[in-house]
């Protein structure tokens, strides 16, 4: 069965809405929403038909495409998933599908053989790799850092396009120490990785603070249609982080000189993966390393120099020599009996 992109988005933007539990969903909600992404992403202005959305979701329920969606009605009006982690995006791909992918592959490897895509070897490998384990029954040839329990991965496509757009959202969230989640307005910038989690740069319509927001703490995120969008004034957020490890920063943050001491064995680790790119080798001896990087202190920092244990000494600023020692010490009396 061939299917064209404009059903695929469909099929996207309704398993989105029913994986979202914090809202019920008619018939009616659903027109809306995939109308309101079509105008978004293809400037359709007609939207679509209710018998359209009702075909697209007997196809979901159907195994036409493989998906075989649980899509159950409640109350005789409000559509969900029968089945609490179902998305259609976690479904099989048909043969066809595997044709074209291998395809976009090999395109991609040639690319990358005439260094048009430099940055892109590690997604071509990951890529290539999960397409032969999904054909093939075998075991893994390359691994990468993963975290099967990490959520809200799927978030990253419609926040990437939320920036693109300068949209405002609404971000139903809920943080390490909230008792509850809550849902709020905010201004998206940026989307950063750190350690194998994403994280959204982003300013709240009742603060002028920007916020790092964990995706894997967010429940919902939709457009906030009602609420203008405001740019961040006199940030560079293609800069931004240039003197951070990890996310944790302040507009007013700026970077300290931090000069570190290694010992002789993890010498050689240091300099051959730097802890920042602005690291400098300012003295070698018997004894070990000096370097020197400017960065802003951050929590990030902190636990990168703690993971080194005894084998780093911080040389300064004060503050964070300081830092450091106060945490040790904490650690330490975690032995005393």
């Amino acid at each position: 069965m061939s299917v064209n992109k404009l059903a695929l988005i469909r099929y996207k933007v309704i398993d989105d809405c029913l994986r979202n539990k914090m809202r019920k969903w008619t018939l009616e909600d659903l027109i809306d929403k995939v109308s309101d992404v079509l105008y978004e992403r293809e400037g359709i202005e007609n939207g679509v038909s209710k018998r359209t959305i009702q075909g697209d979701i007997q196809i979901m329920r159907s195994d036409k495409l493989g998906y075989n969606a649980p899509i159950e009605v409640a109350e005789r009006k409000f559509y969900f998933y029968s089945e609490e982690d179902f998305s259609i995006t976690k479904a099989p791909i048909s043969e066809a599908d595997v044709d074209k992918l291998k395809e976009v592959i090999d395109l991609l490897k040639q690319f990358n053989a005439f260094n048009y895509l430099d940055d892109m070897s590690e997604m071509i490998a990951r890529l290539e790799n999960n397409l032969y384990k999904s054909t093939r029954q075998t075991i893994n040839y390359i691994q990468f850092e993963e975290n099967a329990q990490l959520k809200g991965l799927h978030f990253i496509t419609p926040l990437y396009q939320y920036i693109r757009s300068q949209k405002s959202i609404a971000i139903n969230y809920r943080s390490f120490k909230a008792q509850a989640a809550a849902t709020k307005i905010y201004y998206p910038y940026l989307l950063k990785e750190y350690r194998n989690r994403w994280f959204l740069i982003c300013a709240s319509k009742k603060g002028k603070e920007l916020y790092n927001l964990a995706l894997d703490r967010m429940i919902s995120v939709e457009e906030a249609k009602d609420e203008p969008f405001f740019a961040y004034e006199g940030v560079d957020f293609e800069r931004y982080y240039d003197e951070v490890i990890g996310v944790t920063k302040s507009k007013t943050d700026r970077a300290h000189k931090v000069v570190l001491h290694f010992n002789k064995s993890n010498s050689p680790y240091v300099l051959t993966k730097p802890i920042h790119p602005s690291q400098q080798l300012l003295k070698e001896d018997e004894t070990g390393i000096l370097i020197r990087i400017d960065v802003v202190l951050n929590f990030e920092l902190e636990r990168e120099i703690l993971g080194f244990g005894e084998s780093v000494k911080v040389i300064s600023p004060r503050l964070l020599e300081s830092r450091i020692k106060k945490r040790l010490q904490y650690a330490s009396d975690n032995y005393l009996e």
